[in-house]
């Protein structure tokens, strides 16, 4: 499955599954990102750290590692 770390900028997807546990879990599901809602992947940053994306109608920046735990597929 794809991660949000290797999606390409300008692309939509879809979210399939959050991993991670606990707080860092609770922590990206506060920021709007659950199951099935759809991002749309704006700039990644020269070094690749951080992303940013659209969700739910506002912007918000993810660190790759954040990124590497929400499973996506492509719209």
């Amino acid at each position: 499955m794809e991660t949000l770390k290797n999606v390409r900028v300008g692309s939509r997807v879809r979210v399939i599954r959050l991993n991670g546990e606990g707080a860092i879990k609770r922590r990206i599901m506060d920021m709007g990102i659950t199951k099935g809602v759809q991002i749309y992947v704006r700039k990644v940053a020269p070094l690749g750290d951080p992303i940013e994306i659209n969700v739910r109608g506002y912007e918000l920046s993810l660190r790759k590692t954040d990124a590497e735990m929400i499973e996506v597929e492509k719209i």
